[in-house]
């Protein structure tokens, strides 16, 4: 090939090249058909390929910018908005802190104040006859019961009506000693649950043998009093309160149980008065005249068919005294189990809910939990099982249904110090509200008649009011009251001897 053909060929070559350039970067004209497809496919690659670049105002230019009339004046208007939207958020901060409502001050607790009192008269049937020994063994059960505060005895050595052979000091040998009582004290402590002790002197008719001898006892009960206290116990019980705090010397009792009164850092130990036979009129008296910080009565213990003067009873002694100051029981003055004072077994569980749910401290005797009955004069064995099958299947239900009322009293304000509202009376039915500044409100309501009563609740408060509904929190009666069901408050059936609690939320 001659040198002048290899120079047009190269030209060719150069001529096709510049025309693939053009096809490729869109310059040249536009053809069809799968070529042209294939060249616009490589050109939106080539831009996607290309990197961008921005390099902003440099330092300079900025501070030109900066320094005009239009930006001065843009930055203080953001300025003051800026500060507009602090102070408006400052200012809607404290119309919310002033406008809402203030949460009520705690009331002050004593410690008989936040759980039951579990009385245990007689220690031997309480736990296999090992006295003090058979309480130490169980108190990890009695923790489960919540149980706030254990009244033992009477311990000392009396016989009788024979007052020449009272000991307040001296411990029945058959109950244990006094090493045994320190064991039991401080475990007991350990597990937040205090210890009183009854030293009611005569177990006999007259607790203080006669009235004539009535100085002599108390001088003795004060220096008893002093010197179980300084062993570490919590508390002294007496029964008997009217006729010992109607003498001289009742005061001389009360300095030596409540002289660290005064004193915040020291607990508080209870001086607890038990008497029977009194209306809510006397009762009230009583309470405020002796100075006793707790006091046990069988207000409650009225005949069935006298719920309406019961009712008045309760709310009377509520109205007249600190809640902190009352507490109720069946046949706690005397003893005797719960399961005994009822009319029927089955009003077991409505009662152990209407004494957790009453402003006041609930005081049982061993083995209410569980429904034990008393056998004549003799104190019933309590049941103490190694396995939960063993137990009754009715023993279980009452046991469970006392732990969680005991667990919901303790953790509730409304139940714990709430204030007591009534809302309906008859002759075998019952209902109250009680309800603490912005929480849950309770409501209990209860039949302990033999048929079906329906109760028609009102809150006569002018600044408060009843929803239309309230729900189901524990009930007696699962057939027709299931537990977070709705029921209505205007009007509540219920069925005999059944016994319900309802909440509603603070609104």
């Amino acid at each position: 090939m001659s040198k002048d053909t290899e120079i047009e060929m190269k030209d060719v070559e150069l001529n096709e090249l510049d025309q693939g350039e053009l096809r490729m970067t869109g310059d040249g004209p536009a053809t069809d058909g799968p070529g042209a497809e294939k060249n616009r496919s490589s050109v939106k690659l080539e831009v996607l390929d290309e990197v961008v670049k921005f390099t902003g105002l440099s330092k300079e230019e900025l501070m030109k910018v900066a320094g005009t009339p239009r930006w001065v004046r843009t930055r203080w208007v953001l300025l003051m908005l800026f500060w507009l939207c602090c102070v408006g958020m400052l200012a809607r901060a404290i119309m919310i802190i002033v406008r809402a409502p203030r949460c009520k001050p705690i009331p002050e607790m004593n410690w008989w104040n936040q759980g039951p009192l579990y009385q245990i008269s007689d220690l031997g049937a309480f736990n296999h006859n090992k006295g003090i020994k058979g309480v130490v063994e169980v108190l990890d059960r009695l923790d489960q019961l919540k149980v706030k505060g254990l009244v033992l005895g009477p311990l000392h050595t009396v016989q009788q009506d024979r007052v020449d052979t009272l000991n307040l000091v001296s411990m029945d040998p058959g109950v244990g000693t006094d090493q045994d009582l320190l064991v039991l004290l401080d475990k007991a402590h350990q597990k937040g649950i205090s210890v009183v002790l009854n030293l009611t002197p005569n177990p006999g008719v007259d607790p203080w043998f006669s009235p004539d001898l009535l100085p002599e006892v108390l001088d003795n009960l004060g220096s008893a009093a002093k010197h179980w206290l300084g062993m570490g116990v919590d508390g002294v019980q007496v029964s008997g309160l009217a006729a010992a705090s109607s003498s001289p010397d009742w005061s001389k009792v009360r300095g030596v149980v409540q002289g660290n009164g005064a004193e915040h850092d020291v607990k508080k130990r209870a001086l607890i008065g038990v008497e029977d036979g009194l209306d809510s009129s006397d009762v009230s008296h009583l309470l405020s005249s002796s100075g006793v910080d707790l006091m046990l009565s069988d207000i409650l213990n009225t005949p069935a068919d006298s719920g309406i003067q019961r009712a008045k009873s309760i709310q009377y002694l509520i109205s007249t005294q600190k809640q902190s100051s009352l507490a109720w029981g069946l046949g706690g003055t005397r003893g005797n189990h719960l399961a005994s004072m009822v009319e029927r077994p089955e009003l077991v569980r409505l009662y152990q809910l209407l004494l957790f749910t009453l402003p006041g401290t609930p005081v049982f005797n061993y083995g209410d939990e569980i429904g034990r009955v008393d056998q004549g004069s003799t104190s019933p064995q309590m049941l103490w099982y190694t396995e939960a099958e063993n137990q009754t299947a009715q023993a279980q239900k009452t046991c469970l249904w006392f732990k969680t009322l005991s667990a919901l009293r303790g953790e509730e304000r409304s139940l714990l110090h709430g204030d007591y509202f009534p809302l309906h009376s008859s002759s075998s039915s019952l209902a109250f509200l009680r309800l603490w500044d912005q929480s849950e409100r309770y409501v209990t309501a209860v039949n302990w008649g033999s048929t079906p009563a329906t109760l028609y609740m009102a809150l006569d408060h002018p600044d408060l009011g009843l929803p239309q509904q309230a729900e189901v929190k524990l009930s007696t009666d699962s057939e027709n009251l299931d537990v977070d069901s709705s029921v209505s408050l205007d009007k509540l059936l219920l069925g005999p001897g059944q016994a319900v609690l309802l909440t509603f939320p603070f609104v």
